[in-house]
């Protein structure tokens, strides 16, 4: 794990363990859809096996334990979809799969248990090629609109697999998270990138998979690499 996830990773520990109480994440009103660029892990059977096992640990007034065909990990918003107009979407998408092209499948190790005041989540690990793929897509963002939403700065890669569901306090459920930090990690690989049209259905969020961004490194330099290497 490099300094500065180890790093962050102590510092929310020892925030989580001075917190009062949990603050509400569900600030955002149900009946919209939002645009936005998420990771997903619909086919990483070893992840949901290891989530299956915490959340049964994990059954606590105030938490809201997110579905497992609802794990994804946050990369880049773009708008509410009411907002963005279609055309925006299609050359955004087009950017978007233009430059995911070059950059090669995720490989991620998910774990340990990483709580802050408004969920509990699994640290992602290695930061560096996920920041990659969000650079690629505010790239094509910015080459299509004049601002990117969002800020650069303060990105941190989690998969969150609980929610706060409610101000509540931390002191039931504070040692619980701690019982479980040490178990392995698991990893994945990802092979694109997904934009979606985000919804709250009651205490979750849902989705629509509206494009994909494939990552599957066959870009100009991989071309290169390859004719450097005679392969065919």
């Amino acid at each position: 794990m490099s300094s500065r996830e180890l790093a962050g990773l102590r510092q929310r520990w020892t925030t989580y363990r001075d917190l009062a109480a949990l603050t509400e994440h569900w600030y955002w009103r149900a009946g919209r859809h939002f645009y936005t660029w998420h990771l997903t892990f619909q086919e990483q059977p070893d992840l949901h096996r290891l989530v299956t096992d915490l959340q049964h640990q994990l059954q606590f007034p105030g938490l809201d334990l997110v579905p497992i065909d609802g794990l994804h990990l946050t990369m880049q918003g773009l708008g509410f979809t009411d907002e963005v107009p279609d055309g925006d979407i299609e050359a955004i998408v087009t950017e978007a799969r233009q430059r995911c092209a070059g950059l090669p499948p995720l490989d991620l190790s998910l774990g340990p248990v990483d709580p802050d005041a408004e969920g509990i989540g699994l640290l992602v690990r290695p930061w560096s090629p996920v920041e990659r793929v969000r650079a690629a897509i505010r790239a094509a963002i910015a080459a299509v609109w004049p601002t990117v939403p969002e800020p650069a700065d303060g990105f941190r890669p989690h998969v969150t697999i609980a929610y706060s569901g409610a101000p509540a306090p931390t002191a039931p459920i504070r040692a619980r998270p701690a019982e479980l930090r040490n178990l392995p990690a698991v990893t994945a690989t990802i092979s694109e990138v997904s934009l979606i049209a985000l919804y709250r259905e009651h205490r979750t969020y849902r989705w629509s998979t509206q494009a994909t961004a494939p990552l599957n490194g066959r870009g100009p330099r991989h071309a290169e690499a390859q004719a450097a290497r005679g392969d065919q």
